[in-house]
């Protein structure tokens, strides 16, 4: 059964003894991000703080900190399971063949038990705060690192339309509150809210906006999620859960948000108002530097009577959002590999902050594969932003880190098969020439053909033989020499 809110899932951690409730009295400024930061280090549980200095309600942290908790929030036993279902639901095949119809009756099924349902009297409209009575101030939004502009929004799910199609786009974006009723917009150059706010502005029209803070975990992962342009999120987390997002009306702008939510902000940015935001200690383990933002001004805020404000810190990792991204590693991997089949896997290591390294094993088939498959993620959405990508033979296990730097360390000749490209990068790519444009690496990792000018011979590597690995494993315990 899907959770019905963030309350639910609450409980569910709890049962599953992967919660710590803090009693003790901790402060948003600063003091609650290194109590979490230590836990996050230390591979711990979520925390909820239910003693927060001068707020009504509790902060939840870490929820989705762990591979365990992510499989949790979407609901399923391991993450890569769902990966081939994710493909369907994005790339649905319209079918020919009378078998093809049948074997779609169970997508179909699924799928439209997928679809937003509206509804009247939602919860998160039980207080409602309007004109002069929106106070940002209310919530205990975190003041994370000491060079921190300010305190910022960290889970926000902000919800637009377009303004000409009035197709709808859910993201997540940093929010830093100026004020009592505004906050700025950290909308990046190639994001989906920020194609919206540019429509606006060569329109000249206000853009409205809502931001839901706490909706169910499927929604709140979904707000993440590198899903194609045309691709509803909102659709997509009711697949995930499947069951649909029961969604309601705002009541000041014409945009609707998830009923369950704890906390919704109505509002608009208006067309070319911009604002100093930042600095912020980013998931990159350093500052993002302060610039100019859109400024989202709340007209109305909502919530619900039981309220309790998620958040997450962002900093070197291992951090809450490493998890997040990993899932999204796991879920869309079978959507690459249906582009790129010689694909084996694929992994975005935590080091690597999602954008700046990836490590591929690939089937190796022709001279200069490993060069045509780089250049080709390079190519696929986000991946577009992947700074150095190194490419690893079939039987390589990319998951293993250690593994992957030996091979590295022996296969490289660095002058041969190291690539240079430019194109776009991540914005917090600090070191980046100039702002979202720099350059990127690839190196081939693969065993080199004599096809690709390799005259020598290629070692190989050392293996035991299999008939001594199974004799020593059967008189291991024998030997008392303690585990092997």
């Amino acid at each position: 059964m899907a959770y019905q809110d963030l309350q639910d899932f609450i409980k569910y951690l709890e049962q599953k003894n992967e919660l710590a409730v803090i009693r003790h009295p901790a402060s948003p400024v600063l003091e609650i991000t290194e109590i979490t930061d230590r836990v996050s280090k230390a591979y711990g549980p979520a925390l909820l703080f239910e003693n927060v200095p001068g707020f009504r309600m509790p902060v939840l942290m870490n929820a989705f900190g762990s591979m365990k908790r992510m499989a949790m929030a979407l609901e399923v036993a391991k993450l890569d399971s769902i990966g081939e279902e994710v493909m369907e639901f994005i790339e649905a095949e319209a079918p020919d063949t009378l078998l093809k119809k049948f074997r779609l009756i169970p997508k179909l099924k699924r799928l439209s038990a997928a679809f937003p349902k509206l509804v009247k009297n939602a919860p998160c409209q039980d207080r409602v705060f309007m004109g002069d009575k929106v106070d940002l101030g209310m919530l205990p939004v975190l003041h994370c690192w000491p060079q921190d502009g300010g305190p910022f929004i960290t889970l926000p799910v902000v919800f637009t339309k377009h303004p000409e199609t009035g197709m709808r786009n859910v993201g997540m974006y940093r929010m830093q509150v100026f004020d009592k009723n505004t906050t700025g917009m950290h909308w990046h150059a190639h994001k989906g809210g920020a194609h919206h706010y540019r429509v606006a502005e060569r329109l000249g029209q206000r853009l409205e906006v809502a931001v839901a803070i706490g909706p169910d975990p499927a929604m709140t992962y979904a707000a993440t999620a590198p899903l194609p342009d045309d691709v509803d999120e909102v659709l997509f987390a009711g697949f995930l859960r499947e069951a649909p997002v029961e969604m309601t009306k705002c009541l000041t702008v014409d945009l609707e948000t998830p009923a369950a939510s704890q906390i919704v902000l109505e509002g608009y940015v208006e067309p070319f108002e911009r604002r100093i935001e930042g600095p912020f200690g980013d998931h990159t383990g350093y500052y993002s530097l302060a610039d100019e933002y859109p400024v989202f001004h709340v007209t109305c805020m909502t919530m619900r009577k039981d309220a309790i404000y998620p958040a997450t810190i962002v900093g070197r990792p291992p951090q809450e959002d490493c998890y997040m991204a990993k899932a999204t590693e796991r879920l869309f991997l079978p959507l690459i590999k249906k582009t790129l089949p010689e694909i084996i896997d694929m992994n975005l290591p935590m080091e690597g902050v999602f954008h700046n390294l990836a490590f591929v094993s690939i089937d190796k088939r022709y001279p200069g594969h490993a060069k045509k498959v780089m250049h080709a993620l390079w190519g696929l959405g986000q991946m577009m932003f992947c700074k150095i990508i190194c490419i690893f033979d079939k039987e390589v296990d990319v998951q293993d880190g250690s593994h992957c730097l030996w091979r590295i360390g022996n296969n490289v000749d660095p002058r041969r098969d190291v690539v240079f490209v430019d194109g776009p990068v991540d914005a917090l790519d600090h070191a980046a020439p100039l702002p979202r444009y720099g350059s990127k690496m690839g190196i081939d990792c693969t065993r080199k053909w004599k096809e690709e000018g390799f005259t020598r011979d290629w070692p190989d590597v050392i293996e035991m033989d299999q008939k001594v690995i199974s004799k020593v494993n059967k008189i291991w315990h024998e030997l008392g020499i303690g585990r092997r």
